[in-house]
């Protein structure tokens, strides 16, 4: 049975999508059976693994309004134990089309019982908001991921990401609880990078990841060409950060 992770983080630049490609495409080479689910009208995920958002029928979209099932909506990869459901611009009028539906907080996680037994790990790419979809997200999840840039804002708003899943945790999903806080945009030269790193450990006691993300031009190039940082330069050190994560990641299972 597939353990549900969010990948969440309201503020938007912070590395989320690309910890969302990264990670995956990482516990795929390691063996793990692994969905990415595009839950972000952007669509960077998808255009993350190559595919054309445009030329797509079935997406996140379409399973959220029950048009289709998941399993219709998933695409293999040409990356080991990778499969993908793709979004696109269609999904921004999704929250206005379910917010009637009854039980409307728990649509995706029904959405995804028929294939949790089919892989190890389900990641979703949520939006850069606190919206319904994000809401949907969190209520499927087992744990979620938090990306925190190393910049001066960088726990500006994370106390409403907090209170939200409080809140998710109290009226919707008792058991979830944080996977980690992952650090981005890395730089370690610098003393706003340190101070940084104090104020998410005092804010995350014990829950922050030791791997960190660099800022790295390959992993910047790598959405560029459709491919995870493993396939566009695995010899990068962006590459090699997420490696590092990704075992950390499977020894905390």
């Amino acid at each position: 049975m597939a353990k549900v992770i969010s990948i969440v983080n309201q503020k938007g630049g912070v590395g989320k999508t690309t910890t969302a490609v990264n990670l995956t495409a990482s516990l795929g080479a390691a063996g793990k059976r692994v969905l990415l689910m595009d839950i972000d009208p952007q669509g960077n995920s998808t255009s993350g693994f190559g595919v054309n958002k445009r030329q797509i029928d079935q997406t996140a979209y379409e399973v959220l309004t029950g048009d289709c099932p998941l399993k219709d909506a998933i695409l293999h990869t040409s990356c080991k134990g990778v499969d993908l459901c793709p979004a696109n611009m269609n999904l921004a009028g999704a929250e206005l089309e379910i917010i009637d539906e009854p039980s409307r907080e728990r649509l995706l996680k029904n959405a995804l019982v028929p294939v949790r037994s089919d892989y190890d790990y389900i990641l979703l790419d949520c939006p850069p908001s606190l919206g319904l979809i994000t809401l949907n997200a969190l209520s499927a999840s087992d744990t979620f991921l938090v990306p925190i840039q190393c910049e001066y804002y960088a726990l500006e708003g994370l106390s409403q990401l907090m209170t939200t899943v409080r809140q998710i945790k109290r009226k919707f999903n008792p058991l979830l609880e944080l996977e980690g806080v992952l650090l981005t945009m890395y730089d370690g030269r610098l003393n706003l990078t340190r101070q940084v790193v104090e104020e998410v450990k005092k804010f995350f006691p014990g829950k922050v990841y030791a791997s960190v993300i660099p800022r790295n031009i390959r992993l910047s190039e790598a959405p560029g060409f459709g491919q995870p940082i493993l396939y566009y330069d695995g010899s990068s050190n962006g590459a090699k950060a997420y490696e590092a994560l990704t075992q950390e990641f499977l020894r905390k299972q």
